[in-house]
């Protein structure tokens, strides 16, 4: 993982991360992009395996890996992952330079202005 560019990961995301690829068939190994949103600049899109990229975060047995060109991005960022009854997703936590979503899924640097459609590196 690069030095100080990891991404965090909470026990219940790491957890989901490690079922969702052991469904997959691909234990131990996810794979984050970046991709455009809508209410935000950037939205998490989380697919099993190791597609391309350095590993971003590791956690209880997953590792989570992402295109290097978009791991400075996933520095400051924490992913949770909440369920319930009616179903579950994996939310966005950052710090005060990152402009979070009501959402939870999808963030902008807060000294963007809201609603800029700037393209996502893909």
């Amino acid at each position: 993982m690069p030095k100080g560019h990891s991404l965090r990961l909470t026990p219940a995301a790491a957890a989901e991360l490690g079922r969702q690829a052991a469904v997959a068939g691909t234990p131990g190994m996810m794979h984050l992009n970046l991709v455009d949103g809508s209410c935000e600049r950037w939205v998490i899109r989380i697919r099993p395996g190791h597609l391309a990229g350095v590993a971003v975060a590791r956690a209880d047995g997953i590792t989570l890996f992402a295109p290097g060109d978009q791991c400075e991005r996933l520095g400051s960022l924490e992913l949770d992952y909440r369920g319930d009854l009616s179903g579950g997703g994996f939310l966005v936590r950052a710090g005060r330079e990152l402009r979070i979503c009501a959402c939870g899924a999808a963030f902008s640097p807060a000294d963007e202005p809201a609603g800029v459609g700037v393209q996502a590196t893909k």
